[in-house]
């Protein structure tokens, strides 16, 4: 057990108790809060309490976490998309609505239990028993390429690079609307959501979020956009898109997710990767064509 206290300061005076440890611990989900509550994982001054108990200044608030459960992570045979393998890395074009790793809900049939069957033992260890070999993510419904590391020598050096933003990773996107600007750039601070602990919003409190976008192609009330980040916030694109009035086809949490098109989740396609290879030192330029029901919709546009 992991056990941390904090000691009430006037930010969080007049809190309600399961709203402060929201705010204050993002680690923990809105969900996992009122459970923890009941459980007395929270306390206040070492004693149980409420979640409607309101904070006052001195109170100390402890907050107890579990031991993360083992898990055994099964190799199953999905299929892969496979555009680059060598001994230190495997990159992959990701389909839409495949997990990245095995979460609460997804114990199974996610990439990780894919490329646990391609590699085997040949996985870097740093992700973790629930993460072997991942590097960076992108959500469920984002297709695209995804850098994986087998060995920890090349874990660390991508890590690295995508820390001092030195991978340049490029999307593509469908909003809604008429983007009117050519180019544009969004600078937006982006933190978990106050209301909806699931949600990503901008935020001035938040961590540093930049996105750049170039316009591909106009339709009658739809934006082909080319995006580039800077930052790899969750989320990032879809939160910068929708709050500037554009919201990215489909998707169903940053906006309504209705379409014409029948597109279930965001129409967002990871397309191009730059990075230096951990171990040769070469540029490598990796590229992962639209998918095809991606580039379904594009042609209807174009029809109309």
């Amino acid at each position: 057990m992991e056990r941390k206290d904090y000691t009430i300061n006037e930010e969080f005076s007049g809190v309600r108790l399961d709203k402060a440890i929201s705010q204050k611990d993002e680690s923990i989900s809105r969900a996992s809060v009122q459970r923890m509550i009941d459980e007395e994982l929270i306390l206040v001054n070492n004693k149980k309490a409420k979640s409607s108990y309101k904070l006052v200044v001195g109170d100390v608030v402890t907050i107890i976490k579990e031991e993360p459960k083992e898990v055994e992570i099964k190799a199953e045979d999905i299929p892969l998309d496979v555009v680059y393998e060598d001994n230190d890395i495997l990159v992959v074009n990701k389909q839409k609505g495949l997990v990245v790793h095995p979460g609460n809900g997804n114990p199974d049939g996610t990439l990780v239990n894919a490329i646990m069957a391609r590699c085997k033992d040949s996985l870097s260890g740093i992700g973790g028993e629930i993460r072997p070999g991942i590097v960076h993510r992108i959500d469920k419904d984002t297709s695209g390429l995804l850098i994986i590391a087998k060995n920890d020598k090349a874990h660390i050096n991508v890590s690295e690079q995508i820390k001092n933003h030195e991978v340049t990773k490029t999307y593509i996107a469908l909003v809604r609307g008429v983007v009117t600007a050519n180019q544009a750039t969004i600078d937006m601070p982006i933190a978990r959501s106050t209301k909806d602990r699931t949600k990503m919003a901008v935020s001035k409190n938040g961590k540093e979020a930049v996105t750049h976008f170039n316009v591909l192609e106009r339709f009658k009330n739809y934006t082909l956009l080319e995006v580039n980040i800077e930052t790899g916030r969750t989320h990032q694109i879809r939160v910068h898109m929708s709050q500037i009035g554009y919201p990215i086809v489909g998707d169903h949490v940053y906006s309504n997710g209705k379409n014409p098109f029948g597109v279930e989740g965001q129409m967002l396609h990871s397309a191009k990767l730059e990075f230096v290879h951990p171990t040769t030192g070469k540029m490598m330029k990796l590229e992962a064509k639209l998918p095809d029901y991606f580039e379904d919709v594009l042609k209807v546009l174009r029809e109309e």
